[in-house]
């Protein structure tokens, strides 16, 4: 008797353990849909359906959410509502990271130092020193505001010596546009937009930062399903290479979808590089971006920059 409640109990506990070991089903998968300022892979992924495809055969279904911001993305992630921010700022992951959200960066999104500037409609605004005392707009705690204080500082001065007003990129171009503002900091179509109106590039982020977007996986999503994590990252590549291969495609997809003409795609595509591949300088941007950060008063804990890093 006793021999036969051992053999039970064992059973029990090998299907427990079984159970245990078994990866949770996943149904959906949620990520985000960032087209701006020129997010060309997110745009293909979207329009061909690249991860439909990819994960149809196991019976996922994608979900996009149009959340822009990264304080948005992070917050949405932290709650267990996605699984990847595609196309995040490295300031903000950064920012998250040290507050506890649990992310890891697995790839590279884009580098672009010259598509994150710094406009203005005045002449007089030709310097760092010109801007003491103006108003200038633009979104806080990313790769635009980082563009700003490194401007100020080749004159030897700091944020505190001009009127930061936080805000997005429309109002920016908008509050620029009447007079209520002296510059604005403006990226991608919304930039081109400004320069077509008569605003001039007072500097853009070349030799202050790379301008790294990243991509972010649920730092709980990539335990529990790392081969999940492994197509996704393929299929972005798939959409890297697809730029070269269908570039009069791409150039047509893409116009359609931001609402540019053709020719203005052509316009800010040199400005960006899709390259997925995580590079010693790109680790190197992130830890300057969190000292930036760290001085500047938008982060307080001080992360390892490798630990996010999806090994």
């Amino acid at each position: 008797m006793l021999k036969k409640i051992m053999v039970l109990v064992s059973m029990s506990l090998l299907l427990l353990v079984g159970a245990c070991g078994k990866d949770k089903k996943v149904e959906n998968i949620n990520l985000t849909y960032v087209k701006s300022p020129l997010n060309i892979p997110s745009i293909l992924e979207k329009n061909l359906k690249m991860f439909d495809k990819e994960f149809e055969k196991d019976g996922i279904k994608i979900n996009f959410y149009e959340l822009t911001t990264g304080p948005e993305q992070t917050n949405a992630l932290a709650a267990g509502e996605l699984d990847f921010l595609h196309a995040l700022g490295g300031t903000s992951a950064i920012i998250a990271a040290s507050n506890g959200v649990d992310l890891k960066i697995t790839n590279v999104y884009s580098r672009s130092p010259k598509g994150f500037m710094i406009l203005s409609k005045k002449d007089e605004i030709n310097t760092p020193e010109s801007l003491k005392g103006k108003k200038i707009g633009g979104p806080k705690g990313t790769i635009l505001h980082q563009v700003l204080v490194g401007y100020l500082g080749k004159g030897n001065l700091k944020e505190e010596d001009v009127e930061f007003i936080n805000m997005g990129l429309p109002d920016a171009l908008a509050a620029m546009e009447s007079g209520r503002i002296d510059a604005a900091l403006l990226a991608g179509p919304v930039a081109l937009k400004a320069i077509k109106n008569g605003a001039k590039v007072v500097s853009n982020g070349e030799g202050l930062t790379q301008g790294l977007v990243v991509t972010a996986v649920s730092g709980k999503f990539l335990k529990e399903n790392p081969e999940l994590v492994k197509r996704f990252l393929k299929v972005n590549e798939d959409a890297v290479k697809y730029i070269d291969e269908n570039f009069e495609n791409t150039l047509k997809i893409t116009a359609e979808d931001v609402g540019l003409t053709k020719d203005e795609v052509l316009e800010l595509y040199p400005l960006y590089d899709f390259n997925p591949e995580i590079r010693e300088a790109d680790i190197q941007d992130l830890i300057e971006t969190q000292e930036f950060l760290i001085k500047n008063g938008m982060q307080e804990n001080r992360i390892d920059i490798n630990n996010i890093i999806a090994k």
